[in-house]
């Protein structure tokens, strides 16, 4: 009887272990390219009409992305307590590679565990909050951090308060060079 109770006490660890394993087998999606037809998870509105970096965050068993008007929102969700699904992979966009705030790139993406986010800047994203501005290479994020204010972090370091506690929206938009 007390083997068979061990049995039945271990059989969630086993079943979680080989749940563990066939997400390691998962292969992460490549980035989609940014197109006219692409929502916004959130706001349900076309991501192109609006300024500044965007995110794209592709889930286990969905063919699709979810795709996110502000770097910010991609995060909060990705940061959320009550986010469940299993994520593959969060792209943002590299905007050391951007045209300018205003046309952050299609497919300039980069995946957000290896990007350098400059945090706390005056960038005002395409929602019309405070935004959170990925880049490739530290150097680009240093110079932008030295124009906008901010400070430079990795995506595990971004607090969750950053992007989860309300904010207060502006009406002007702020028109970057970079």
């Amino acid at each position: 009887m007390r083997l068979n109770l061990a049995a039945l006490l271990l059989l969630p660890f086993v079943f979680l272990a080989g749940c563990k394993e066939d997400m390691a087998n998962v292969t992460v999606p490549e980035p989609l390219a940014l197109t006219e037809e692409a929502a916004g998870h959130y706001c349900q509105m076309i991501i192109l009409e609006h300024q500044g970096p965007k995110a794209q965050v592709h889930l286990a068993g969905m063919s699709e992305p979810l795709w996110f008007s502000q770097v910010r929102d991609g995060i909060a969700y990705l940061k959320s307590p009550e986010q469940s699904a299993d994520i593959l992979v969060l792209y943002v966009n590299d905007m050391g590679a951007a045209q300018s705030w205003l046309e952050p790139g299609a497919d300039n993406w980069i995946d957000a565990n290896t990007a350098y986010f400059v945090v706390g800047s005056d960038a005002i994203g395409g929602m019309g909050a405070p935004e959170i501005a990925p880049f490739a290479e530290t150097t680009k994020a240093e110079q932008f951090a030295l124009e906008h204010g901010g400070e430079i972090m990795r995506l595990k370091d971004i607090p969750a308060e950053v992007v989860l506690s309300p904010i207060e929206f502006t009406t002007t938009s702020l028109e970057l060079s970079e």
